[in-house]
């Protein structure tokens, strides 16, 4: 079965080293309570935990802590019975476990790695990623180091994880008088209260991740429907303006229709009017003929009579026809006319000069030329010299 990472961390500097780190929060808070107990000598502990392959990366799981007693040679940190002595009671109490490192806690001392250090953890710690933890309490500082390389590295961060670490609480109870601590049931108080805070500020953190998500997922939907509802708007508007135009059609369709019907009624109207008038004129031409037939003269009574009748009706109708001729008859003006010669020779006398000039708008009688057309009065009395018909 492959191994997961903890659930509940809590990330301290940038992790961005290989190996992983994972301090348990039960040893981190007893490494703790080391360093503040240590005020002018130097304090230390080693660590126990196990080296993990977790999804595919390289992984140290600290979860147990053992007091260092120091060696009396001043050229050494670490003596030989210490470490033996320290291997003792991590079977006791971290029989899964092995030594993976150590750390030193050094008052006042400059922080750094000197040979003294280096020594040590090459001597009891020799394998690659193991670990040394460098702290001092008065500047509240810490430096993690692995080893790889033969060097000891320094690492930029390391995770705390919580779970139920049932061995080191039974050891933190007996080491208490030790490092001079308050009970363990103090110890267990605190480092739950670490993990209720943590798991309250994670509680949080969720709730406030819902409640953006809600608030994404809101503004999305808000979002496409009202571009879905600015996508119907513009459907409906084409749409309308679609039936706008059909009706546009069908009414200049329509409207067409209705003229070209109007326009061929017009047409039958006056074809059958014209057709009725023709029809009225051959009828008139068609009752002619009896008319002209019942208006046959009456039966002749005798040859003289109607003899005379017909010699009478013939000078009157001569006389009729000269008399309308003379209503408009026209003189065309000769070489050497005058208007009194005209009169005379039209009427007999020169009594109609001033009848000539007001009949054609003369205001002068002198002023006429050969060829003009002179319209002459109306006279009833018959010219002597022309022999015909003339009215005054």
């Amino acid at each position: 079965m492959e191994n997961k990472f903890p659930k509940n961390v809590r990330q301290i500097g940038n992790v961005s080293d290989t190996p992983k780190i994972y301090v348990e929060d039960y040893v981190d808070t007893f490494l703790n309570q080391i360093c503040d107990k240590a005020d002018k000598e130097q304090a230390g502990a080693f660590l126990v935990g196990k080296k993990e392959v977790t999804e595919g990366q390289e992984c140290l799981y600290i979860f147990g802590a053992i007091c260092m007693e120091f060696s009396g040679d001043e050229n050494e940190i670490i003596s030989q019975e210490n470490f033996e002595k320290a291997e003792q009671e991590k079977k006791e109490y971290f029989e899964d476990g092995t030594m993976i490192g150590w750390m030193l806690c050094r008052p006042g001392v400059r922080m750094v790695i000197d040979t003294k250090i280096f020594n040590t953890h090459e001597k009891y710690f020799s394998e690659k990623n193991t670990i040394f933890i460098l702290k001092d309490n008065a500047e509240v500082e810490e430096q993690y180091y692995c080893y790889k390389y033969k060097e000891l590295m320094q690492i930029g961060g390391h995770y705390v994880y919580y779970e139920k670490n049932a061995a080191m609480q039974s050891y933190m109870i007996t080491a208490r008088k030790k490092i001079g601590v308050t009970p363990s049931e103090v110890v267990e108080d605190k480092a739950a209260k670490d993990f209720r805070n943590l798991v309250k500020e994670r509680f949080e953190a969720q709730e406030q991740k819902k409640t953006s998500r809600l608030t994404y997922v809101a503004s999305v939907f808000l979002v496409i429907v009202v571009l879905i509802m600015g996508v119907t708007t513009l459907n409906n508007y084409g749409k309308m303006k679609s039936v706008q135009s059909s009706l546009e059609f069908i009414r200049n369709s329509i409207m067409k229709q209705g003229e070209e019907k109007t326009q061929k009624t017009s047409g039958a109207v006056k074809a059958a009017n014209e057709q009725q008038n023709e029809n009225t004129v051959q009828s008139e031409q068609t009752n002619d003929p009896q008319t002209e037939e019942q208006q046959d003269p009456m039966p002749q009574q005798g040859e003289g009579s109607d003899s005379a009748s017909t010699e009478e009706e013939k000078v009157d109708d001569s006389s009729m026809s000269t008399m309308q001729e003379m209503s408009e008859d026209i003189y065309i003006v000769e070489k050497g006319d005058t208007l009194a010669k005209i009169s005379k020779k039209v009427y007999g006398d020169s009594g109609h000069v001033d009848a000539i000039c007001r009949m054609n708008g003369l205001s002068d009688g002198n002023l006429i030329f050969i060829g003009q057309k002179l319209i002459l009065p109306f006279s009833v009395h018959m010219n002597k010299n022309c022999g015909i018909l003339t009215t005054n």
